[in-house]
């Protein structure tokens, strides 16, 4: 009795086997868009979140000009702290009275680290807080030099230029947070 071997097993390759792979996908639950529009490419992403949306598609530029901003912050804030009379002279009269630009000199180091991280990040939402954070800043320096300006009723140069950069930083840091803030479209 001889015994015959028994015929070769046939694999099914149902990767090219489209319908196969689409009904297997479906039981699985994955290559439908969520409530977000996210396409999960696999259950695995779809349990431990996918990554994928993590990663942005910056602004042309963003990384420079997150890069300006802290280095312009930190010189600002370097130059309240070691020569606040002559930073205050540049836009007010002179006064001998320094505390006040060194807590300012400060509060823009403290703000310029925010930046100094806002640039080594990859997250799109500590991005826009960065973003938010020098728009805000800005807005609020601008209404208060303004302020201070009229009461005082003298403009100088200094001043002037200074309010003209403040509104130049507040609008392009308010554009590219308006460009990071877009939802791209999926392809």
């Amino acid at each position: 009795m001889a015994t015959s071997a028994p015929p070769p097993l046939m694999k099914k390759h149902s990767q090219t086997d489209l319908v196969s792979r689409l009904k297997t996908r479906k039981v699985l639950g994955v290559g439908g868009e969520d409530d977000d529009g996210e396409v999960h490419r696999s259950k695995i992403s779809q349990v431990l979140g996918n990554e994928s949306k993590y990663a942005v598609r910056e602004p042309i530029g963003l990384r420079v000009w997150i890069f300006l901003s802290a280095v312009l912050f930190t010189l600002i804030a370097v130059m309240a702290l070691v020569i606040p009379s002559q930073l205050y002279e540049v836009v007010f009269e002179p006064s001998t009275t320094s505390i006040s630009i060194r807590l300012y000199g400060g509060a823009l180091l403290s703000i310029s680290l925010i930046m100094w991280n806002g640039l080594y990040t990859a997250e799109k939402a500590v991005m826009q807080w960065t973003l938010l954070t020098e728009a805000s800043y800005c807005g609020v320096q601008f209404l208060v030099t303004s302020m201070s300006l009229l009461e005082v009723g003298f403009i100088s140069d200094g001043a002037l230029c200074l309010l003209l950069g403040e509104v130049l930083v507040l609008l392009v840091t308010l554009l590219y947070h308006h460009q990071l803030g877009r939802r791209v479209k999926k392809m």
